[in-house]
């Protein structure tokens, strides 16, 4: 979204939605055009698979998804069968793998039945398939993902040859892709990194079994959104881009190979401003007092709409470009802002927690390091009781 003064965007109500406590805005314009930056940077023929788990980051997985496409985006990942079912019900028909490991015979029939493409992790899951497929009359398609140091999901790296040849055997199922999952992408360039290079040459190596044996991996893909931005060595036929699609990059040494914009704002109103001597205490245990003759401003958002706790008196909130400092224990529904310097802050006014207003921006990094976490978990934090916002003309 572009640096605009709060009074230019558009209230909640002007965009269909009554008047809100708290909401968060999509720029869903941003997510096409950090897709379309994306794919511009890959090597030759490579294609960007937008992932859109978790609600597209808390952005919303159904608007995500559409400006994804609009922006070059070929095809969805997703971690839960369920994740996968909505974006069909919505009409979107682009390729949606399943990155979770689905082992019930129900699951795979409804990959089957709403065209989603299941993860592998083993040969279990590929005889169920085939069972399933063979029964319904029309093939399944599958991914198979390779351990190569993830120890997650994923069979290990040295079976891949194998299980490769014993599913080109079944005739109901077509394997599409081979992938794996990099551990320490986002390594800075002086830490010493071994992790990732010993994950690339494994699965290369697995590919170059494959080559040697004749066996079609499909679409090989390995990038998640760092080793994506690190460069075109890490590309092969797809890469999977989370963090970077919503305009966040997974690393600062990796913040300049991008221009990626932010596509969530966190607004919430005012509901209450007091006036108050200096020597009182505010919010649970009156871990803050003030210092001096202050002006309080009640914000309707706390941590049971995603704003961490542990942030309490360590963020700030933007107001006509100003940053107002939060003041107490943030809690469940409420959280306190000192607003003695800006007079001019009245009940109903919105204030910016996350985004930009002005030249001021806040960003999940901001609240990340302060609460020794990462941004992915900041942005999936949101809970479903703040509305999204979708704004832009995807």
């Amino acid at each position: 979204m572009n640096a605009l003064s709060l009074a230019s965007q558009p209230e909640p109500h002007e965009a269909g939605y009554s008047r809100q406590r708290a909401w968060v805005e999509v720029d869903t314009d941003a997510i096409a055009r950090n897709a379309a930056t994306l794919a511009t940077g890959l090597a030759p023929g490579c294609q960007l698979m937008a992932v859109v788990k978790a609600d597209g980051y808390g952005h919303g997985a159904v608007p995500v998804a559409r400006a994804a496409l609009a922006g070059g985006a070929s095809s969805f990942g997703v971690a839960t069968l369920a994740e996968g079912v909505q974006l069909r019900r919505a009409g979107i028909t682009a390729p949606v793998l399943v990155l979770g490991n689905l082992i019930h015979p129900d699951e795979l029939r409804s990959c089957l039945r709403w065209q989603l493409m299941p993860t592998l992790s083993g040969m279990r899951e590929a005889l169920l398939c085939q069972n399933l497929a063979a029964a319904a009359g029309r093939p399944i398609g599958v991914h198979l993902k390779l351990d190569t140091g993830m120890t997650r999901l994923g069979v290990d790296w040295q079976e891949g040859p194998r299980l490769v040849a014993a599913i080109a055997e079944l005739a109901d199922v077509q394997l599409l892709g081979v992938y794996s999952h990099l551990a320490n992408a986002d390594a800075a360039p002086a830490d010493d990194d071994s992790i990732t290079p010993c994950q690339v040459q494994r699965f290369a190596s697995v590919l170059a079994a494959l080559r040697q044996q004749q066996l079609d991996a499909g679409c090989r893909h390995l990038a998640n959104s760092a080793a994506t931005l690190r460069g075109p060595d890490f590309h092969y036929d797809m890469v999977r881009v989370g963090l970077a699609l919503y305009g966040h990059s997974p690393a600062l040494h990796l913040a300049a190979a991008s221009a990626l914009q932010p596509a969530m704002q966190l607004r919430a109103r005012v509901s209450l401003i007091r006036s108050v001597p200096a020597g009182i205490g505010v919010s649970y245990g009156h871990r803050f007092r003030t210092s001096r003759p202050s002006r309080l401003a009640v914000v309707s958002i706390g941590y049971a709409d995603g704003v961490p706790r542990q942030l309490s008196g360590q963020i700030a909130v933007l107001h006509r470009g100003r940053r107002l400092p939060q003041v107490g224990a943030i809690t469940m529904d409420q959280l306190v802002l000192d607003a003695t310097d800006a007079p001019d802050l009245d009940v109903g006014e919105v204030v910016t927690l996350l985004g930009q207003d002005g030249d001021q921006q806040i960003t999940p990094a901001d609240w990340s390091q302060r609460c020794q976490t990462i941004p992915w978990e900041i942005l999936c934090g949101f809970k479903h009781r703040l509305p999204r916002l979708p704004l832009g003309a995807h």
